[in-house]
């Protein structure tokens, strides 16, 4: 990935974390919405944005379906900060990282708990 492909992605990022923060007006977007990562092609006219939501599935749900009708206004908001020819069309996709992270970090909890237990009646 080439330096000004990567500094794009974090930009992305960044301005529409930013517009989701302050602008965005749906209240499906109302829940706690992180983007995560943005993935643009090297040809700079696609961008895939990864988002991470607190809550349930109905309201994951709805935040995808929010950020598919708010692409538009979130593409053209970029298209005015980013001063590119061509803005990237958004693809949004439903990062579930953070939700297998946690899950990892349950179960070597519950495994070294149970270390734990086993060591102290192994002793007496």
């Amino acid at each position: 990935m080439s330096r000004r492909t990567e500094r794009l992605n974090h930009f992305i990022r960044d301005e529409i974390s930013d517009l989701l923060r302050r602008e965005a007006k749906d209240p499906r977007l109302g829940v706690f919405v992180t983007v995560t990562r943005v993935a643009v092609s090297p040809d700079l006219q696609h961008a895939r944005v990864f988002f991470s939501v607190m809550g349930t599935e109905a309201e994951k749900a709805g935040v995808t379906a929010a950020l598919e009708t708010a692409s538009g206004f979130l593409r053209r908001e970029l298209a005015a900060r980013l001063r590119l020819r061509h803005s990237p069309v958004l693809t949004f996709c439903y990062d579930d990282s953070i939700e297998r992270a946690g899950r990892v970090l349950q179960v070597m909890s519950e495994l070294s708990t149970g270390e734990a237990e086993g060591q102290q009646s192994g002793e007496r």
